[in-house]
């Protein structure tokens, strides 16, 4: 049996598959916030006990960079290590990778109905494939062609330093610099970034804060649901704008991504904030701000865009890694 996981900052999803089957139906799943646990070994205790089952092999993805066999979740105050995780729950090998890097291995297992188009696109047989995936952070990874299959590499792009496109993006760096010193990325493209954007918006004056979202707002809450909420139902004008600059954004960094590792096989958008906004993202600023690259602007429209809408890709490509290596 295969044991793969997807670490993220918010939810933690473990699976078992079996090794001579279909990797991309578990036998069995289970869901955990990882906010509630010390460690990834008091999930791995707890979901191996309710099974019989002893594992050969396992695969974590994790939200944040793997050094040799150490990982360190962003999100988390978690250090994840590969030989721990071996030695206390008997398990042959095990690997860490980066969770984009699972969501890219799992990309070219994808059929149809596991995607949406946004751009179809003109894609090029063996050219390289990128992937975006705002979520709690933003992950980045990319995937080459080597002959007779495609390998994804992770990267840690989302904490690049955020380049403004516009004047209201311009702005936002601005207003960001004084709170964080550095703005990467994450801090505008992502789950945790959306109620900064929010904040710049609100502070600008441009557009009046209703009582009822100062309300909903207000405590230890997570903002980006009913920010996002609002701004799809139309029920406030400061939510509408602070959703179109995030995806401005958002078509700013897949258009940067697409440049840079020249994705001809197209860019597939992962994590969950796109299936929310799908509709927003069919509006025509999205695609025009991927394609905003000067003389390289016709060369992007030809470069398809999808949405991963399967919630557990990054699980299955967690378990293909695995299953590449027994």
């Amino acid at each position: 049996m295969i044991l793969a996981g997807d670490i993220g900052g918010t939810k933690t999803v473990l699976g078992l598959f079996a090794s001579d089957g279909d990797v991309r139906t578990p036998v069995r799943e289970a869901r955990f916030p990882s906010g509630d646990y010390p460690s990834l070994e008091a999930i791995v205790a707890e979901f191996l006990a309710g099974t019989d089952v002893q594992p050969s092999v396992a695969c974590f993805g994790v939200a944040g960079p793997v050094v040799g066999d150490e990982a360190k979740i962003t999100n988390l105050p978690w250090v994840i290590s590969a030989p721990v995780c071996s030695n206390r729950f008997n398990i042959p090998r095990v690997y860490l990778i980066n969770d984009l890097r699972a969501l890219a291995t799992e990309v070219p297992h994808l059929d149809a109905e596991d995607v949406v188009v946004i751009n179809e696109g003109a894609p090029l047989t063996e050219g390289a494939i990128a992937v975006v995936a705002p979520g709690t952070g933003l992950g980045e990874a990319f995937l080459v062609w080597i002959g007779d299959r495609y390998r994804a590499y992770p990267t840690e792009g989302g904490h690049a330093s955020f380049a403004p496109n516009s004047r209201d993006e311009l702005n936002l760096l601005v207003f960001l610099e004084r709170r964080f010193g550095h703005v990467s990325f994450e801090r505008v493209c992502s789950g945790s970034g959306i109620p900064n954007i929010y904040d710049f918006v609100r502070d600008s004056g441009r557009y009046e804060e209703p009582a009822w979202l100062r309300e909903a707002l207000a405590g230890d809450v997570d903002r980006t649901p009913p920010i996002v909420n609002a701004a799809l139902d139309g029920k406030a004008d400061i939510c509408r704008f602070t959703l179109t600059l995030f995806v401005r954004i958002l078509g700013g960094v897949i258009g940067n991504m697409a440049v840079k590792v020249l994705a001809t096989g197209g860019v597939f958008i992962g994590g969950g904030i796109a299936p929310r906004i799908l509709s927003r993202l069919r509006e025509p600023d999205f695609m025009a701000a991927v394609t905003h690259k000067g003389r390289f602007s016709e060369m992007m429209s030809r470069v398809p865009v999808k949405v991963i809408q399967e919630p557990q890709a990054a699980l299955r490509g967690a378990a293909w890694f695995a299953h590449e290596r027994l």
